[in-house]
């Protein structure tokens, strides 16, 4: 297991794409998108995202809940993207705590070769938040920092450069 995390804009998608490339060997190279496209901006990222990894092997799976339903094979490579995404879906949407989600991942990450995350780092903003988004800004922090003690590697992307953290 891989984590990745970074401001927005800092690259973390472009580097966790070439390094999902290079750890993948066999069988099949999945982006599974977490991101729901409810807005006119969120579709354009997406188209983005898109653009940056034509031709780079990718099968996308659009999976905004539920990432533990992905039938991968012991043999891929998952490239999830992004954990804020998926949290936000899951904690808004079903009313899911990281706790659950941090179990499905664990589940993902038994499916297959090599599970990338990408997370964002969305903690110092200097923002002041309701309640309800305090929560989900916590229980982000916690499936980080979870996610960052039990991952082989981490890597933070600082504009545009990875600094391995771990591994």
């Amino acid at each position: 297991m891989i984590l990745i995390t970074g401001g927005s804009g800092s690259g973390k998608s472009a580097f966790a794409e070439t390094l999902a490339q290079e750890y993948h060997k066999t069988g099949v190279l999945y982006y599974m998108a977490a991101m729901k496209c409810d807005t006119k901006e969120g579709r354009q990222r997406v188209l983005r995202h898109k653009r940056q990894r034509a031709g780079k092997g990718f099968i996308t799976v659009e999976q905004p809940y539920d990432v533990w339903m992905l039938q991968a094979g012991h043999d891929s490579t998952i490239l999830l993207e992004c954990l804020s995404n998926l949290l936000a879906n899951e904690w808004f949407d079903r009313h899911r705590s990281a706790r659950q989600i941090l179990q499905e991942i664990r589940f993902l990450e038994e499916s297959c070769e090599n599970l990338l995350i990408v997370t964002n780092e969305i903690f110092s903003d200097g923002i002041g938040y309701d309640e309800m988004t305090k929560d989900y800004i916590r229980q982000l922090g916690w499936l980080n920092h979870e996610l960052a003690g039990i991952a082989d590697t981490v890597y933070e992307v600082v504009y545009g450069i990875p600094v391995r953290i771990k591994g």
